[in-house]
Formats: structure tokens, C-alpha cells, sequence
């Protein structure tokens, strides 16, 4: 699941499903854009978009962590590979792009070699895949969906409107944060393509350490007309609310749990990044111990005190 940053009233929210989950997930989608209607200044209904021919790619290493660079070189490796990223979502320990499914190999492949990992064919499905799938799933349901939650106030959001979609256009973002040792966490790169001087474009959202917000804008400021990008935006009256859970895997519904959570005492999501044991969600800043307090109470974690992330 993502969600970037917002335009004027609206927002655009994308997520992935398997695909034997997919005609009832368009279903559902269908279903329930016309409830969800604009303020009436702008009574348009929510438009479905379903992309079928979608692979994800991810890299996953507890070794990432407080290491600036390693997305950026994923981001590198795919570019120099000439392949396209759709969507960027990542969690401290595991960085997913969304690519298009012709480009599979070719990415694999790359990031193999890339980052020194034994490269294997990929399977086709089959009966046994599906079965140790099944397995893996089944181990999880005995742990609880969510085992706990995190609340830090020490980040700002980034965000980079209208980046040309084209391929090596984050590896240069990122390769050049990680060069001036500035650690990015969050990254979110939206779905949607939106036309600017004819070209298609995507927008590029990540946190960084308040600490480095400044100087990550003027970095990007030097190398937009390089990018050909629009406006850069800092903000640094976020919070960031987490939850993280093994029992997550294969348990429909925890993500919605913790968003109606949210909900229920009228605090907006700014942003989303999910990986499979992990949800984060960007609120704003007044609004980040009532946040993990909601999330707290929705999961019966246990304690009353509240752990804030060290910058």
C-alpha cells in the first residue's frame, strides 16, 4: 500500500494484489469509488486505475539499516538495466519496486550482481510453491497480527513533484543523498503518471532526519533543472506512527484496522508505505502521540508507555 503526497483536496492511494485476488479487488474498488466523493468543491467521483501487467521486485537485509546508499543502488542497478520503476515503497529493512512484468528477469538478474546474491531462475508457480505459500501463511495466524508500535517525531518529508518517467531518474536522487551521508528512510514514488510539458511524470516522497532537510533541498534544488523535476517541498512538522507484526502476513485487514483507528479521532494520513510485517503512516506532528495512542488501543498492546525512534 501507498500513498503519497496530496494534491490540492485529493489523494492517490495504490496497492498491490496477488492476482488470484485481483477481479475481486477491482470489484470492490468499483463498487465503492462513487461513496467516495470529493468535498463539494470538487464532487468528482474516485477513479480506479488497475495495472495487470505488474511484477514487484524487492532486496531485503537487516544490514541496510543506518547504511545511506543501498537504495540508491537497487535504484542504479535497475536504471543501468533499463528497467522502469512504477513504484517505490520501503521499510528499514526492505526496499520493493513495483516494474513492469516483461522487465522481470532483467531486474533480478541486476540485482544479483549487483549485490553478489546466487542468481536462480525464478519458478513458475506450482503445486508446491502454492503449498509451502500456504504453510508460510498458516505459521504466522499463531502469532499476533501486530506486536508493536513506534512513534518518531525527529523526521521531515521531501517530496519532489513531477520527476520525468524514465528510468534512472531516482538512482540520481538517491545516489546523491547517500554521496553527502544523508539517510533516507521512507520512500514512497507514486503510481499515477500525470502529464507535465507532455512528459509523463511521477512524484518521489521520502523522510530524512530533520537535521539533514535542509541541505537534502539544496542538494536537489542544484540538480532539478538536471532532472527536469518541479517543485521540491520540505516538511518538517510530521510524525511518522508504525506497527510491526509477523502476524500481519496473509491476514487481511490489519492495515485497515489501523486505519480506521486513525479515523475514528479525525487524523488525516498523509502518507503510507507498507512492506509485509511492517505499516508506517506520515500524520502531522500535533496529532503523532494521539496517532500511537489510537493504534495502541486498536491492538491491545500491552504497557502504557510510549517509545519515541531516535533521529
Amino acid at each position: 500500500i501507498i500513498q503519497s503526497i496530496h494534491e490540492g483536496n485529493t489523494n492517490d492511494i495504490a496497492f498491490t494484489v496477488n492476482r488470484d485476488c485481483l477481479e475481486r479487488a477491482e470489484a470492490v474498488a468499483e463498487a465503492i469509488a462513487p461513496t467516495l466523493r470529493q468535498r463539494e468543491s470538487a464532487p468528482d467521483e474516485a477513479e480506479v486505475m488497475v495495472e495487470r501487467q505488474t511484477a514487484k521486485v524487492s532486496i531485503v537485509g537487516a544490514g541496510m539499516i543506518g547504511r545511506p546508499g543501498v537504495a540508491a543502488q537497487m535504484f542504479a542497478a535497475l536504471a543501468d538495466a533499463g528497467v522502469n520503476i512504477q513504484m517505490i515503497s520501503t521499510s528499514e529493512v526492505k526496499v520493493s519496486c513495483a516494474i513492469h512484468t516483461q522487465d522481470c528477469d532483467r531486474a533480478v538478474a541486476a540485482l544479483c550482481h549487483t549485490f553478489n546474491i546466487a542468481h536462480s531462475p525464478i519458478p513458475a508457480a506450482s503445486a508446491l510453491n502454492q503449498t509451502q505459500q500456504q504453510r508460510r501463511v498458516a505459521s504466522t495466524l499463531t502469532h499476533p497480527p501486530v506486536r508493536g508500535a513506534a512513534l518518531d517525531r525527529k523526521q521531515a518529508r521531501i517530496a519532489i513533484r513531477h520527476v520525468p518517467d524514465r528510468p534512472g531518474m531516482a538512482a540520481r536522487v538517491f545516489t546523491l543523498l547517500a554521496e553527502h551521508n544523508i539517510s533516507v528512510d521512507t520512500i514512497i514514488q507514486s503510481q499515477r503518471c500525470r502529464i507535465v510539458n507532455s512528459l509523463p511524470t511521477r512524484d518521489i516522497a521520502f523522510t530524512v532526519a530533520q537535521s539533514d532537510a535542509e541541505n537534502a533541498k539544496t542538494l536537489l534544488s542544484q540538480i532539478a533543472p538536471e532532472l527536469g523535476s518541479g517543485d521540491i517541498m520540505v516538511d518538517e512538522a510530521i510524525a511518522k506512527v508504525s506497527i510491526v507484526g509477523i502476524g500481519m502476513i496473509g491476514r487481511p485487514g490489519v492495515a485497515a484496522q489501523m486505519f480506521e483507528a486513525l479515523a475514528a479521532l479525525q487524523i488525516n494520513i498523509q502518507m503510507i508505505t507498507t512492506s509485509e510485517i511492517k505499516l508506517s503512516c506520515v500524520v502531522a506532528e500535533e496529532d503523532g502521540v494521539k496517532a500511537l495512542k489510537a493504534v495502541h488501543d486498536a491492538f491491545n498492546l500491552s504497557g502504557t508507555s510510549i517509545i519515541n525512534v531516535p533521529a
